[in-house]
């Protein structure tokens, strides 16, 4: 009785989980849905998910019932002389038609959004993000040219009383504003990786020697966590991605700040380059 009522309470408190939202940060234990949306684009695949969601419920359930019925109704002691033909014209039909009326009310949908997600037409900033193994390198090309590389905080970095999280956060945070149409273009280093958000809805692959593009638009200020998802090497699963969100005039005072913290480390760097050039 006590194995039936703990049994009970798991159930219950799977059932608990399910139905709560994914925060927008970062994954949470026991999620089972998808991240809240921070986008527009991650809302309308969000909402693309759910329709075909219940699409396949809906295939599921009939093919079961249909199923059943046909065990029922065709077993050997409820039908001992079975009918022996090989054609009906009608359901051949439906068969046919049916899969590709769904096909088609997926399709239509599923290209709108893949356009959506393209690209956009005269952005308000750009962003330009190169994958290298096993790091980021941050580019923004209207602001100066600030430039960083974005690297995974050790365990002895990590600073739970701001909220650092082991594997997700990084010591220079990528910053972009709100309410800001972003162009991000992106190409790989060294072998492909994959830049990828769920909050933002974004999953786009850098590749060597292309240049491919995508673009965002935040809608509300918060830090968003996304890791790299195409397998690059044995530091794969060391490659987070951190970005801030801020409002407009936030970020305004982070480039001016930006602007000087990047340019002393790139003089930092600057009599190490001058010696290798020297060789």
């Amino acid at each position: 009785m006590k194995k039936l009522k703990n049994f009970g309470y798991l159930l219950a408190a799977m059932f608990s989980v399910w139905a709560l939202p994914a925060t927008a940060q970062s994954p949470q234990p026991w999620q089972l849905n998808l991240q809240e949306a921070a986008t527009p684009m991650a809302e309308r695949l969000g909402s693309f998910h759910d329709m075909l969601l219940v699409i396949i419920f809906a295939i599921a359930i009939f093919v079961l019932l249909l199923l059943v019925w046909v065990v029922i109704r065709y077993n050997a002691h409820a039908n001992p002389k079975p009918s022996q033909f090989t054609h009906n014209v009608l359901i051949e039909v439906l068969w046919t038609v049916i899969p590709v009326a769904i096909l088609v009310v997926i399709a239509i949908p599923s290209f709108q959004l893949l356009y959506y997600q393209d690209r956009i037409e005269n952005p308000d900033m750009t962003l330009k993000v190169t994958g290298r193994q096993w790091y980021w390198d941050y580019e923004y090309p209207d602001h100066e040219g600030i430039a960083f590389s974005s690297y995974p905080l050790g365990e002895d970095e990590l600073n739970p009383a701001q909220g650092d999280i082991r594997l997700l956060s990084t010591d220079n945070k990528v910053v972009l504003p709100i309410d800001t149409n972003i162009q991000i273009l992106m190409t790989g280093g060294d072998v492909i990786h994959s830049w990828t958000i769920p909050a933002f809805g974004v999953k786009i692959d850098a590749i060597p020697g292309r240049l491919n593009e995508t673009w965002v638009r935040i809608e509300k200020p918060g830090t968003y966590y996304g890791q790299c998802s195409e397998i690059c090497g044995k530091d794969h699963a060391f490659m987070p991605i951190e970005v801030k969100a801020v409002t407009k005039e936030e970020f305004e005072q982070w480039v001016e700040q930006a602007k000087e913290e990047f340019a002393s480390i790139d003089a930092d760097f600057q009599p190490i380059r001058t010696a290798l050039l020297q060789e």
